[in-house]
């Protein structure tokens, strides 16, 4: 089975900084990870080559630094890590992410399975996976907890719904992202970190790529950041003590008071 998972490399801490220029994150000198719910995107990739072999190749867009990222999945038992790295990329929303992530994985080639994790925890807004799929055509699911079956043909696997799950099969190849429920991803072995150290990671720009300088970057972003702002710190309210039944009673007067 030829897996293609698609990760991104994430700031570890809470505390992003803005370039007031270009309204985009400030990576430099922040330490980075990757994207939490991207390694169980990894470890169900490695789990699915243990069951059929096959290979997995791993791909992210970003900076140099992101290179650190695609080792740490090939210790995880990733065969081959691909960078795309270009200036023309920078800024780039969900959608460019997805258009030149899919013309990655176009100049691939054939494969299988794309796996991704839910969301970034960067972004959170769940855009990239699906957007990969419908650049190139391809069956998606969403929000996969567990895989029920799997051939060379179709996959049959349980989505995630608020209040349950559904069962799904889908024709190969498609797209899925998973969530934190799919599985534990493992410690990589000392073995899998030699192998990591050594490995020559392929770095490809939008020359190699040749994308529609258009639709790539921050010119090519439909979805613009107009401005930035600290919301006012939230100022303590009101404290009621007594039983509950008039502490009950004194809430809804003011609901009332507030309502009319």
């Amino acid at each position: 089975m030829n897996i293609i998972v698609c990760i991104k490399q994430v700031p570890e801490t809470t505390e992003v900084r803005i370039n007031p220029e270009t309204n985009t994150l400030i990576r430099e000198g922040v330490k980075s990870i990757v994207n939490p719910f991207d390694m169980y995107a990894i470890e169900e990739a490695v789990r699915l080559k243990e069951r059929f072999g096959g290979k997995i190749t791993v791909i992210t867009m970003g900076p140099p630094q992101a290179e650190a990222a695609l080792k740490e999945a090939i210790a995880m038992g990733a065969d081959e890590g691909i960078l795309v790295c270009d200036r023309a990329f920078a800024g780039s929303d969900t959608w460019a992410t997805s258009y030149t992530l899919a013309g990655a994985i176009k100049k691939l080639g054939a494969f299988d399975l794309i796996l991704c994790g839910k969301q970034a925890s960067d972004g959170d807004t769940a855009q990239v996976g699906p957007g990969i799929a419908a650049h190139m055509d391809i069956p998606q699911v969403t929000y996969v907890k567990k895989v029920e079956e799997a051939t060379d043909k179709f996959m049959r696997v349980e989505r995630m719904l608020e209040e349950g799950f559904e069962r799904i099969e889908t024709p190969l190849p498609a797209l899925m992202t998973v969530v934190k429920e799919i599985n534990e991803p493992r410690i990589p072995s000392l073995k899998g970190m030699m192998r990591a150290k050594s490995a020559k990671i392929t770095t490809w720009g939008q020359k190699d790529l040749n994308l529609d300088p258009q639709n790539i970057g921050l010119c090519g972003s439909p979805t613009q950041v107009v401005k930035i702002f600290t919301p006012p710190q939230r100022t303590g309210g009101q404290v009621f003590q007594g039983e509950a039944s008039e502490v009950a009673a004194k809430i809804v007067e003011l609901i009332k008071d507030e309502v009319h």
